[in-house]
């Protein structure tokens, strides 16, 4: 499969790209972008959630009326989590949600999400990126340029570069990540995929390995 690799503005810049396809044309694993992205929201939850069960409310022990003859139910304590304020009944408590992941259905998971987004038309390649400052308005004008300001979009750089990072910070549509970084939930996430034309290559280094 070969794309165009494209300049800043938009324009042509003549050269192409050869993208691999055992990397961009492999028959999707939907069970496994399934695991990957599951584990990925799993290990965002903090896990401290915490409520006060029975033992641990601090009030009296002493039984609130008697056992017969009041016409209701038996009381014991005011502890009870039939009562305003007793403990709750198998409340949460704090654990960890992460859980293990074989490298090679990660692996699978990122090659079917990029097959999709070849399959879709949703892949763009451009000419390496560089700014000399941090200014939004230098990457706006980027996404301006590929028609692609209104969309959520991911771009992918070969290397960490601070500039471009901290220009696309504000805005809340657009994410800059390096090719180490990516995962199966963010290329999903995206509506179209931007890969510079030096993360190819590495990209097809990582996910061959």
């Amino acid at each position: 499969m070969e794309l165009a690799v494209l300049k800043h503005n938009g324009e042509e810049t003549g050269r192409k790209v050869n993208l691999s396809d055992e990397i961009f044309a492999i028959e999707p694993n939907d069970h496994a972008i399934y695991l990957d992205v599951k584990q990925f929201l799993a290990n965002q939850r903090q896990g401290t959630h915490k409520s006060k069960e029975r033992a641990e409310i601090v009030g009296s022990t002493k039984k609130i009326k008697k056992q017969k003859g009041t016409g209701g139910a038996r009381a014991g304590s005011i502890k009870s989590p039939l009562f305003r304020g007793g403990g709750r009944v198998f409340g949460p408590r704090p654990r960890n949600y992460s859980f293990k992941l074989n490298k090679k259905v990660k692996q699978l998971a990122r090659k079917s999400a990029l097959t999709y987004k070849a399959k879709d038309n949703s892949l763009t390649i451009l000419e390496d990126v560089s700014f000399d400052s941090i200014k939004t308005k230098n990457y706006v004008a980027l996404l301006s340029g590929l028609s692609l300001a209104d969309k959520k979009t991911l771009l992918v750089l070969p290397e960490a570069n601070n500039n471009v990072y901290l220009s696309s910070r504000n805005l809340p549509k657009a994410q800059v990540k390096t090719v180490a970084d990516i995962n199966t939930y963010d290329l999903l996430h995206a509506d179209t995929l931007v890969l510079c034309e030096g993360s190819v290559s590495k990209l097809e280094t990582l996910l061959s390995k």
